[in-house]
């Protein structure tokens, strides 16, 4: 193998007393995918914050490129030594065309005024190298997420980046997406790019890692090559333990079937959704698969009334109800999951003791509407015990949690009103492996507990590791449904059968 491009060598990191990472080597060569795995909370981050110039390494630390020493300060010292990194949050400015944020920070102008055909016609290669489908003119906001995956791609090549980062790249990306995108990245590696790729998704690692480097809490575990990459080594080294039995599932509704509970009867909503039926009862855990655009999250926002219904109706405990807003729905005792905890559930600037009390307020007021502080921070704390909440104290703000601890603390709060009904969308999207066990312990725990739970999830091994019984959707309608059974484990492929429409083409 030819020399590195890319050797970290002992590079520590310390905020005041806490030590985030602890003599970590990292080696990567141009031509290689080299995935970066850990817990949230490894370090993967602020290795590759250290990498771009965000962060300054502690003394002692070392970066060579090409077997040069480097001093990387700052985001432009990153870019002057040919790293570019391309965040989970995507990076641009949606009021911008494609062409000026391509050029972000380095406008080419003529007279004092931009020069916007000359840096169109700048661009414009790079995009036909990338098989874009839209124009250098295009206005950001009018880009799919994976066409604005793509152009923070095609900034960094238009920098002449030797050195890729990408962070959970296919977070809010369709299937369609991640395939296009994961084309281009083995384009990229076959044109001599060195690309570290951080994910939290086996699949995703073994399609593309050449190698694999695992970090857990802050230090080095080791660096797997392509042979050696298999899932139980790779969980192995990020949690420290075996994990023989990942999903886990103790609860037995197959014993003890309970009874109905939740019941959508011929709901629909004159698009995305119809004329769909389902049940879940007490102490059962019922998933609901699909490909993404089949209606899930849409029948799901009908059950709890976050839109209207145009025709049929729910049932609680086999009586009808009129739920016409989230909040009647929690009033009922249905609780909702949103897949999307950042924007649509946590107030990240909120501490996680307010975040976890929001929907039990006006239970905790006395002396005519003051919030039982004591009450409040009691509850808090028991939550984070419950749940394992990782964080310094209750009152830390969310928003400076891992995703994994973030997703507890908005359990947490769900949790907190004691409902009859868990509808859970997508409860470990953006999770690392260790948490996901966790979650998956707690949704065994509200089962065994008699709460009726309905998981929302495009993860398939999820789906059959976690639930008694799968709804699939497709097209707005209920495709069928399949049961656990003794003997009859529930099949990958009969559910993407249904999903997909194939059993109709079989038959």
């Amino acid at each position: 193998m030819s020399e590195p491009i890319l050797e970290m060598r002992r590079v520590s990191k310390s905020f005041f007393s806490i030590k985030a990472l602890r003599d970590v080597d990292l080696t990567v060569y141009a031509g290689e995918i080299h995935a970066l795995m850990g817990e949230n909370g490894a370090g993967k981050s602020t290795l590759m914050k250290i990498l771009s110039g965000a962060y300054r390494p502690d003394p002692g630390s070392e970066i060579r490129i090409d077997g040069q020493p480097v001093q990387i300060s700052g985001p432009l010292g990153g870019r002057a030594a040919s790293i570019a990194i391309i965040y989970q949050e995507l990076s641009l400015a949606p009021n911008l065309s494609v062409a000026e944020n391509i050029y972000l920070g380095r406008e080419v102008s003529r007279g004092g005024l931009l020069a916007r055909e000359a840096m169109q016609a700048g661009v414009g290669p790079i995009l036909a190298r990338l098989g874009a489908d839209f124009t250098p003119q295009t206005l950001v906001a009018n880009l799919s997420m994976g066409q604005r995956q793509l152009v923070e791609i095609a900034r960094a090549l238009h920098a002449r980046s030797r050195i890729l980062i990408m962070d959970e790249p296919t977070t809010a990306l369709s299937a369609g997406e991640s395939e296009r995108l994961f084309a281009l990245i083995r384009q990229l590696r076959a044109e001599g790019l060195a690309i570290i790729y951080i994910s939290h998704r086996m699949d995703e690692v073994y399609a593309l890692g050449d190698r694999v480097t695992v970090l857990r809490d802050g230090t080095l575990v080791g660096s797997l090559d392509k042979p050696e990459i298999r899932a139980d080594t790779i969980v192995r080294m990020m949690v420290g333990r075996d994990v023989s039995s990942f999903y886990k599932k103790d609860h037995d509704p197959q014993a003890r079937p309970g009874a109905p509970v939740l019941a959508a009867v011929d709901i629909a909503d004159g698009r995305r959704v119809k004329g769909c039926s389902l049940t879940v009862h007490s102490g059962e855990v019922v998933g609901l698969a699909g490909l993404i655009g089949a209606g899930r999250t849409e029948l799901a926002h009908l059950i709890i009334g976050a839109a209207p219904m145009t025709s049929g109706h729910v049932e609680i405990e086999g009586r009808a109800v009129s739920i016409r807003t989230p909040g009647e729905a929690l009033d009922a005792g249905i609780a909702y999951l949103t897949e999307d905890r950042k924007a649509l559930g946590l107030f990240l600037d909120m501490s996680c003791l307010d975040n976890i009390n929001l929907a039990v307020l006006g239970r905790d007021a006395k002396f005519g509407g003051i919030l039982d502080r004591d009450k409040a921070r009691d509850r808090a704390k028991r939550a984070f015990a419950a749940l394992g909440i990782r964080a310094a104290n209750v009152g830390v703000p969310a928003g400076g949690l891992s995703g994994g601890n973030q997703q507890k603390v908005l359990l947490s709060r769900l949790l907190a009103i004691g409902p009859k009904i868990l509808i859970l969308d997508e409860p470990t999207r953006g999770v690392d492996v260790g948490a996901k066990s966790e979650i998956y312990s707690i949704i065994d725990n509200l089962a065994k507990s008699g709460t009726a739970v309905l998981v929302i999830s495009s993860d398939l091994p999820e789906i059959i590791g976690i639930c008694d019984r799968v709804v699939v959707m497709r097209a707005g309608q209920i495709a069928g449904e399949m049961r656990r059974g003794a003997t009859s484990p529930l099949s990958q492929e009969e559910i993407m059968a249904l999903a997909t429409g194939m059993e109709q083409i079989d038959a």
